[in-house]
């Protein structure tokens, strides 16, 4: 599993973190049931703090993304396709939204912006 911290980015490391490793299991990249390394060795393979890293699992946790066994480590959640789809669902409505949001900042009127939309889904037929 590589990381990638940017001291640049205005997003925190543990968001960072989170973000990736989310991203990594919606993409199939991590398995269900793959197991994560420990909170120290991807601390100490990253250059960052435990601290940090244990909020990150924590927070992929709570988010139901991973579960932690205790004395045994961190695997990556069974049976969360339905929580998988919504995270994508989310992320999809996320990105439309910045569309939208570019494009009433441009003028564009609601129909200019829905045949916008509506010419892209059909590029994809």
């Amino acid at each position: 599993m590589e990381l990638i911290i940017s001291n640049a980015s205005s997003k925190p490391i543990y968001e960072q973190i989170t973000g990736q490793i989310k991203a990594m299991i919606l993409s199939g990249e991590l398995a269900e049931g793959e197991q994560l390394p420990s909170i120290r060795a991807l601390a100490n393979s990253l250059r960052v703090s435990a601290i940090t890293t244990k909020r990150a699992y924590a927070d992929l946790e709570a988010d139901g993304f991973i579960e932690t066994v205790q004395g045994k480590g961190s695997f990556v959640a069974g049976g969360n396709a339905e929580l998988i789809r919504e995270e994508q669902l989310r992320q999809v409505e996320e990105l439309m939204g910045q569309a939208v949001d570019a494009g009433r900042a441009m003028g564009l009127s609601k129909t200019e912006l829905t045949e916008m939309f509506t010419l892209q889904l059909e590029d994809g037929d």
